[in-house]
């Protein structure tokens, strides 16, 4: 296959987020669907493109060591399930650290209660969770704070709560940010406009120099791309940050796709320096 973008050389970083679609194998389910179809395309995929930071939903646990095994030894992993006891489905961010250096990460609850794990608030069913770590490049010396995310699908008061805590969160850090989910909402929703909601966050499909596809919906159920789905997935960061190129990975692989929803990449240059 053909990276849309591949490995990057510094200071560009390579972000991809991706909804991996979690394990579905029964007979009950279409084809398409069954992991044991689409975890060689998975591979593939983040083999070509190696992000230099990816976030990924829906992942169970082994999902994401398939993951982390294709990228291969530079590559890291944090990040854990959704429930109490950090068991099932999650949206583990995965990086590469000969660049970049982890130097602290935690995981949060979308909840009135960031740090009681498997909380729920704002009328969604199921917990809802991000990962957020703070990095150093090590090419660059530039800090970043990235964040990982998949937002409820069923309630739009829970999609505009958790966007509003993940931007204040952002806000806090005082660093440049990266902010990479499946927000379950389009460009023009109002979960969009809870983040860039005093510039705090801006999207990166918007103010990338260059777009290297068009703008796919990005959840196409295993189908061909078309420019009339809703962009749900999103890479978002702070506005100082260079957003070079932006894309929508809507190519086949071997005649199928890995994934029911599209991978959304951009490549970035944070500014260099430290901050402590």
């Amino acid at each position: 296959m053909t990276a849309l973008f591949g490995p990057v050389e510094p200071a560009s970083l390579h972000v991809m987020t991706f909804n991996l679609r979690r394990r579905m194998d029964g007979m009950a389910w279409r084809r398409a669907d069954r992991w044991r179809i689409r975890e060689p395309l998975v591979s593939r995929l983040v083999r070509a493109e190696m992000p230099t930071i990816l976030g990924t939903q829906e992942a169970l646990p082994d999902q994401a060591r398939a993951v982390l095994a294709a990228l291969g030894p530079r590559y890291r992993m944090i990040g854990r399930g959704r429930m109490t006891r950090g068991r099932g489905e999650g949206t583990p961010l995965f990086y590469d650290a000969d660049r970049l250096r982890l130097r602290e990460w935690e995981q949060l609850a979308l909840s009135e209660h960031p740090r009681a794990a498997g909380s729920r608030s704002w009328g969604n069913a199921i917990p809802r969770i991000a990962v957020a770590a703070s990095f150093r490049d090590r090419a660059t010396d530039a800090d970043l704070f990235v964040v990982n995310t998949h937002l409820d699908p069923f309630s739009p008061r829970s999609r505009v709560r958790s966007a509003e805590a993940i931007r204040s969160f952002v806000a806090a850090q005082d660093l440049p940010a990266i902010v990479t989910g499946d927000m379950n909402a389009g460009e023009d929703s109002p979960a969009l406009r809870a983040f860039v909601e005093g510039a705090t966050l801006v999207d990166a499909w918007v103010t990338a120099e260059r777009r290297a596809t068009p703008a796919w919906g990005t959840n196409a159920s295993y189908r061909a791309p078309t420019q009339h789905g809703p962009r749900i997935d999103w890479i978002l960061t702070t506005p100082g940050i260079h957003v070079l190129d932006a894309g929508i990975n809507a190519e086949p692989i071997d005649g199928g796709w890995p994934s029911d929803h599209f991978p959304v990449q951009a490549i970035v240059r944070v500014p260099a320096g430290r901050t402590a």
